[in-house]
């Protein structure tokens, strides 16, 4: 498991663990479920509000502060718009996960030749 730093927020890297033991769909799945518990249920996005009230729930960003619940946010609005839609989401979570980052491509191209 690597440790990684983004933005000053420390956090163990389990996410290739769980890619291997869910599968892509699984993970992705899990990722997903991960964006549900966050997100404002109203907003169907995840804002700091929700973020801050929801994170405690979450394996991970338990007893992070506002400064890196921010930075966080910040790094995965693509759109500028304040809050984290769910492709937001996972793309931040891939982002975050330099194994992934690396294993990303291997996986697009099994889909890819399971497709055809």
């Amino acid at each position: 498991m690597a440790s990684s730093s983004r933005s000053g927020v420390e956090f163990r890297d389990f996410f290739p663990s769980m890619v291997e033991k869910l599968g892509a769909e699984g993970f992705v799945d899990e990722l997903c479920n991960g964006f549900r518990l966050l997100m404002d249920s109203e907003k169907r996005v995840i804002t700091f509000e929700s973020l801050k009230r929801n994170s405690a729930a979450v394996l991970g960003l338990k007893g992070m502060g506002d400064e890196e619940l921010m930075c966080m946010m910040k790094e995965g609005d693509l759109d500028g718009d304040g809050s984290l839609n769910q492709m937001e989401f996972c793309v931040l979570m891939f982002r975050l996960s330099p194994d992934l980052m690396k294993g990303s491509r291997m996986w697009l191209e099994e889909v890819m030749k399971n497709k055809m």
